[in-house]
């Protein structure tokens, strides 16, 4: 048995686009979205219902459709982050890291060691794998979310730290942290969001970000490279279309 390839990580490694769906909760609705060319999938576990009891089934249909399962997780808790990739995730989101100091928690809880120190367990990805804990790291995928005033003024530290695949920038949370919470189009947020991403593109690293059709170009433009999008506001724009042809108000 082979170890199950981590398609977002490919892709990033390749400086190509990777684009993750987000507004799923349930192993058919991943089944159902299969087919149309995300690259992954993200299953909330911060906000949403995503926990362990779920989460071996929903990594399981990612897995069939050959995306990746990305989990944001609630907290940055080294043995929460790597059950979670126990039970089967791909990728782990891991919020409010404002320190160099937390983001290194993230890796040593989400990578085997040498690397980090990641409890040995041989995961439902590893089962029937030839040395899986050799192997595991480069298939494990870390994201480490940007979204505190506090993380902007710590950037520079942050982006040393090795092993963390993307720095994804989170503008509702930096908007609310600069004190305009619900106006994430305030200039000095978007001044702040902007900012961030260069910053992090300059150093090398991989920038990410939620994005929607509106603004996704400008964000290509500044060189990221992992979007997060929401299939809802998708859904909402096709029904208002069929109902505009429909012909009803």
């Amino acid at each position: 048995m082979e170890l199950r390839p981590n398609r977002i990580k490919r892709k990033l490694a390749a400086g190509e686009i990777a684009i993750i769906g987000s507004g799923f909760t349930h192993p058919d609705d991943i089944d159902a979205i299969g087919p149309l060319g995300f690259d992954g999938a993200w299953l909330e576990g911060e906000h949403g219902a995503s926990d362990a009891a779920e989460m071996g089934n929903l990594t399981r249909a990612c897995d069939i459709w050959g995306i990746t399962s990305v989990a944001r997780v609630n907290r940055n808790d080294q043995g929460l982050i790597y059950r979670t990739l126990d039970r089967g995730a791909q990728a782990i989101v891991v919020p409010h890291i404002n320190t160099k100091a937390e983001a290194e928690n993230v890796v040593q809880g989400g990578k085997f060691a040498p690397a980090g120190q990641r409890g040995l367990f041989t995961s439902r990805q590893g089962y029937a794998v030839d040395n899986y804990f050799q192997k595991a790291n480069d298939e494990t995928s870390l994201i480490v979310l940007i979204e505190d005033i506090a993380a902007y003024d710590n950037l520079d530290e942050i982006l040393e730290v090795d092993h963390i695949d993307a720095f994804f920038v989170a503008p509702s949370d930096f908007a609310a942290s600069m004190g305009h919470i619900g106006n994430i189009g305030h200039p000095d947020v978007q001044a702040k969001i902007d900012g961030s991403i260069e910053k992090i593109v300059k150093s090398g690293r991989t920038a990410g970000t939620l994005a929607t059709t509106e603004n996704v170009a400008h964000f290509v433009d500044l060189g990221v490279k992992l979007f997060m999008v929401s299939v809802l506001p998708w859904v909402g724009a096709g029904l208002q279309q069929f109902r505009s042809k429909a012909g009803i108000g």
